[in-house]
């Protein structure tokens, strides 16, 4: 049986999990692998609005993942944990493995169709 750490642990992990599970929200991890950036070169690159990517970002800070700093008017947003592009890009990887995977497999189906 799973100690009590263990099982918060498991929390964690799934809530991490739920709030990276939004296209958006890992479009913003990947663009912040760089350096840091304000929501409008965010939104700018994502060809989305300001307020939307606002939304997302606050997501992503409630749950601890991005920092903030302030210089003058501007708020530049960066990964609270870069390491977690590690598991970002394994992920990944085998996604890009079972794409390919995937299109071996239609193609020999095409193949074999008469």
């Amino acid at each position: 049986m799973p100690r009590r750490s263990e099982k918060q642990i498991y929390e964690m992990h799934a809530q991490v999990c739920s709030v990276l599970s939004n296209p958006k929200r890992l479009e913003i991890i990947n663009l912040l692998r760089g350096d840091e950036q304000t929501v409008g070169d965010l939104a700018e690159k994502m060809d989305l609005t300001k307020a939307n990517v606002s939304q997302q970002i606050a997501i992503l800070r409630h749950k601890g993942l991005l920092l903030a700093r302030r210089e003058g008017q501007h708020i530049y947003y960066h990964l609270a944990f870069p390491k977690m592009l590690k598991a970002y890009d394994l992920l990944r990887e085998i996604l890009m493995e079972r794409l390919s995977k995937q299109g071996a497999m239609a193609q020999r189906f095409r193949k074999e169709q008469p």
